[in-house]
Parts: C-alpha cells; structure tokens; sequence
C-alpha cells in the first residue's frame, strides 16, 4: 500500500509503456498507484500501490479511487503514458477534483473526425477528410479524390485498422477490416500526404509552449506490410532544422491549442509536403513506445515526462529543464518476423552486448505463435540504439536486424528485418 503521507500519482496502465513513468514519478518523490486489467503487468512490481481494474471502466476506477481517498491517500494527480484514453483521465480528473484535460479536449482528441473539423475551423492545414459511411461513398472518394487514400477508425490508435488505399485496393475488404476496429463502426478517409513524417511532443502551459519531442518517423519497408500502414521506429536529430524546424514546431503548438490543450502535453503527427508543414492527427497524452522513454532522453539529455507529471500535479513546469544538454544520434526499430510457431531465437544476448544497444526487448518465448503483422500491437519486439551520427546509426541498426535471427515454424526461416 502507498504511504497515507506521501502524494500519490495515479497512473492508469502498468504495462512495459508506463515503466518508464512510474519510475519519473518515484524519482520526483512520489507514491504511485497503478491500474490496470491485467495482474501479471511489470509495473504493479514497481508501484508502491496497484488496482486490477481496466483503464478503460470510469466507475470501477473511481469507485477504487474514491474508497482510497477515503481512507486517507492523497491522490495527488492522474496521468498516462502511451494509452489514448484522454476521455478517462478527464472523466476521473473531474470527479476528484484534479488537474487535467477537459471532456471536450477529451472528445476531440479520441474522434479524428470532429478533430480533423476543428482543424478546418481554427485553419490548421491538414488533409482533405471524409466520413464514409458505406462501400458507395469510399468508392466514390476513391474515385474522386484517390486512388492514394488513407482509411481508419474513427476511434482507434497505434495502427489498427489502418489502410493505405490504391489502385489495386480491395476496398470492400479494407472497409469491412478497419470498421471491425473501430468501436464505433466509424469510418474515416483521408488524403495521403507524400512526404517525410515526424513526430512532435510539446508541453503546454499558458501562453508559454516547448517542443522538446521531435523525431524523424521511419516507413522504410513501407511497401512490405500494404495495405497495413506500419511505422518501424524513429530517428533523433531530425533532418528539420532552422526555420524548417520552427514552422513544424509552431504548427504542433497551434494544432494543440485548436483541440483545447492549454495545459498538458500533445502528441503530433505531422508530414513536411510541398505546401509546408501538414497535421494528421494530435493526441492529448505522452507517447508510448521510445519516444519520450528513449530517442529524447537519450538523444537531447532531456526528460519531459517530470514535465507531464508537474503539470498532471498543478505545478508550473520546470522550463530550463527542456533545454537540450547534449546531442547524440539514436533510433529505435522494431522485429516483423514471419508468422508461425516461434521455435528459438539466436543473437540476443551478442546484442545486448553492445555498449550502444540502450535496449533490447523480444516480446515471444518459444512456443508462442507469431501473428501476422496487421499493427503495431503485433510487433515482435524493439531495440534502442545510439551513436555519433546518423551514418554510424545507420551501421549499428543494420548491424542488429543481421544479427538477430527469428526462426518459426510453419514459415520460411527469415532474418529479423
């Protein structure tokens, strides 16, 4: 049980994405309590106190949360890491009386359809959107404004029920697979904007703003996983600097600031095109992955998530502590290996030998079944690598995906990339 005299932080998710913010939590201080579905999650060994309830069921969580206010814990703030659920957070902040994202930030940042219309209405560039509401009106976008199109849940995040539309689309397939994510059964389509990609975090508070996440999105191999729309990783430094890099960053904040986000973190999915920065979509939470757990600290020196707690707490954010303290090139990179029966894995611990391999995870035992990789729910696993620059990076991560070998049964034997 937590202590009934420190504050204590609510983190809702236990699993390997939160590690890294329970443990940013402990360092500033305070207790946490953890919640989430599944009791064999590796953040209930850490958190001084945990809940087995899901992060998704508002009364059960709050029936918890209230009985332990109750009885004397002070709940001193409600955050998360790498879970889209800023409905719960602002449902719970409310209840309890705490710092958070209002329900209508909330509402528009887990509906990418009433997201993308605020775009439209605050000028934010953005793709050209529709809601498709049958087989007629994806074919008649299709054909009026494809064949390039992106189509996705309304509802959903990390990839699922993402598909990239072209020419050779079986578009009763693709509809039918992405409504059966949705929870909804809500449909969006959208124009594909050619062009890098990078991802942005920027904190907010008043009029005061910081972008201290930026990185590089990696679709290398794009082509291999269609019509899936797969990210493998990200890169840090950017190829953006200078104005270029300023122009991305101030679209990032004014994206934010349209969905209601004036005290919080945004998360950003942006593409440089021919017209200049373009939004896809913002989230109202910190990323999961490596993204603030990894490219940044280990890149820029910078750790933003003591930033997202100090404002889920109430605090004024720590500005100097955005500022970068040193520069070091780092990627993360997933494992897509064949399906079937995983039979043995060869190279891991040559691998973690390395004294710039920051981290390397394999999320199968042998015996677990691979599946196919339809998001990014259904990667094999990750690695964080680091280096000088970007050449070398670009060795070492080859480098890795030569040397880990994946063998399943029932699929040709294949190298990790």
């Amino acid at each position: 049980m937590a202590s009934l005299g420190r504050r204590t932080l609510v983190v809702l998710g236990a699993s390997s994405d939160q590690l890294f913010l329970i443990r940013t939590a402990q360092e500033l201080g305070l207790a946490v309590l953890c919640c989430d579905q599944n009791p064999d999650s590796p953040g209930f060994a850490l958190a001084e106190e945990s809940a087995t309830v899901s992060t998704r069921d508002v009364p059960a969580l709050l029936a918890h949360l209230e009985r332990r206010a109750a009885e004397g814990l002070e709940l001193a703030g409600v955050i998360t890491m790498g879970s889209d659920i800023p409905d719960v957070v602002a449902a719970l902040c409310e209840r309890l009386g705490l710092p958070g994202p209002s329900r209508e930030t909330a509402r528009l940042a887990t509906d990418k359809l009433a997201m993308k219309q605020r775009f439209q209405e605050r000028g934010v560039p953005c793709p050209w959107f529709s809601e498709v509401r049958s087989l007629g009106e994806l074919r008649a976008a299709h054909a009026q404004r494809g064949p390039r199109l992106v189509l996705k849940p309304i509802d959903r995040s990390g990839s699922r029920g993402v598909f990239l539309l072209d020419e050779r689309s079986d578009l009763p397939e693709c509809l039918r697979r992405s409504r059966e994510f949705s929870y909804s059964g809500r449909i969006l389509v959208e124009e594909f904007l050619a062009g890098p990609q990078i991802s942005t975090e920027t904190i907010l508070c008043g009029p005061r703003a910081a972008t201290p996440g930026f990185a590089d999105r990696n679709y290398d191999g794009l082509e291999r996983f269609l019509p899936q729309v797969m990210e493998n990783g990200g890169w840090v430094p950017s190829r953006f600097a200078g104005a270029e890099r300023r122009a991305i960053e101030s679209l990032a904040e004014r994206a934010a600031r349209a969905l209601g986000i004036e005290r919080g973190v945004a998360k950003g999915d942006l593409v440089w095109t021919d017209e200049g920065p373009k939004v896809i979509e913002v989230a109202a939470r910190l990323s999961g992955g490596d993204f603030c757990a990894g490219l940044v600290p280990f890149g820029s020196g910078v750790n933003y998530v003591r930033t997202a707690i100090q404002l889920a707490l109430g605090e004024e954010p720590d500005w100097e502590a955005l500022q970068p303290r040193c520069a070091r090139a780092v990627a993360n990179r997933y494992f897509f290996p064949e399906p079937g029966e995983l039979v043995r894995v060869e190279g891991a611990d040559e691998i973690r030998a390395q004294p710039w391999v920051e981290k390397l995870e394999l999320w199968y035992e042998p015996g677990d079944v691979v599946p196919p990789s339809l998001s990014h729910a259904h990667r094999f696993g990750v690695f964080v690598v680091t280096a000088e620059d970007r050449d070398e990076l670009e060795r070492r991560i080859e480098w890795v995906y030569g040397t880990l070998r994946i063998v399943t049964r029932g699929a040709v034997p294949a190298r990790a990339a």
